[in-house]
């Protein structure tokens, strides 16, 4: 609880620091308990954890492609398609909820959400922690964390939430600029202009450059709502939730198509033209657009590379 006081006081801080701008650094790094981690990330590359043995949380969250899924959905045990396109695990302990419906909290919540979906990972609490408390291997490095000799879903949930705290990805060109360190180049810049003299910056802000606030997709023109989404009205049933999503982060967009929650644009001039036009009301033009996206190429950051290499 200590370590996570600090990170909030230390975002705070740079909230603070970086006022006069809507998006703050990623910071560089932040607190985990090391050993937790590390079984984490055993368990993160590990099939063991669906019921066919085909599926870990790495099928879903490619590190080549900006911790995301470069499918329109992923496929899950039994050949089965998801119904959300899966969004980039990098940098998500910055997200103020999990999920593009916000259902988990925090990354605690959503470590086990995968397993039990029937389109994922297929299982139930006792299937994992049996096949967990089978292996001997995971049984003592359980043991050294916890000292129990029986391993519960709690404890496999805990370590893989560890192990995504690692992965951020600071010290992009973005990052740079805003501590002083470095230039963005006349495109990047007046890219930068037009993001915030246009709105996008009213949710795309903060740490993540977004995932801090639900917002609808349609606001100004509407779009067709979809029954099978995983939107917040699956949650609430409000009417006014429907097409309602968390803000998607846009960190290392340019790795992460495709996008939306569907899928639905191939690439970042796809997107922009259709958030333009229905979340402002407007059609912008290719100079604009390739403006935005010089900007959102800054966004990329250092990959975290020991923590990623199996």
């Amino acid at each position: 609880m200590a370590k996570w006081v600090f990170v909030s006081l230390l975002l705070i801080l740079q909230t603070a620091v970086f006022a006069t701008e809507p998006i703050t650094p990623i910071p560089q790094k932040i607190p985990y308990n090391t050993l937790k981690a590390a079984v984490g990330k055993k368990l993160f590359f590990d099939p063991i954890l669906s019921k066919d043995y085909t599926v870990a949380c790495i099928t879903c969250h490619d590190f080549q492609f900006g911790g995301a899924d470069p499918r329109v959905f992923s496929i899950g045990v039994d050949r089965q398609n998801g119904r959300m396109q899966s969004p980039t695990v990098f940098n998500a302990v910055f997200n103020f909820t999990q999920f593009w419906n916000g259902r988990a909290k925090n990354l605690l919540e959503q470590a086990s959400g995968p397993m039990h979906n029937p389109l994922e990972m297929g299982m139930t609490t006792p299937q994992i922690e049996q096949r967990v408390n089978a292996s001997a291997s995971y049984r003592k490095l359980f043991r050294t964390i916890s000292g129990r000799s029986h391993i519960t879903i709690g404890d496999i949930a805990e370590v893989i939430s560890e192990y995504e705290k690692t992965l951020i990805t600071p010290n992009g060109k973005f990052d740079r600029f805003l501590r002083g360190e470095g230039q963005l180049d006349t495109k990047e810049e007046e890219g930068y202009a037009l993001f915030k003299r246009l709105g996008c910056a009213s949710c795309h802000n903060g740490v993540n450059v977004g995932s801090n606030s639900f917002q609808k997709f349609g606001v100004i023109v509407p779009r067709v709502w979809n029954s099978s989404t995983d939107d917040r009205y699956a949650l609430t049933n409000r009417e006014s939730d429907k097409n309602v999503f968390k803000v998607p982060t846009l960190r290392n967009i340019a790795l992460t198509a495709p996008y939306f929650h569907n899928g639905s644009a191939s690439n970042l001039k796809e997107a922009i033209t259709a958030m333009s036009y229905h979340n402002l009301g407007i059609q912008m033009s290719n100079r604009d657009i390739d403006l935005i996206i010089a900007f959102l190429n800054t966004l990329t950051g250092e990959l975290p590379i020991k923590a990623i290499t199996p």
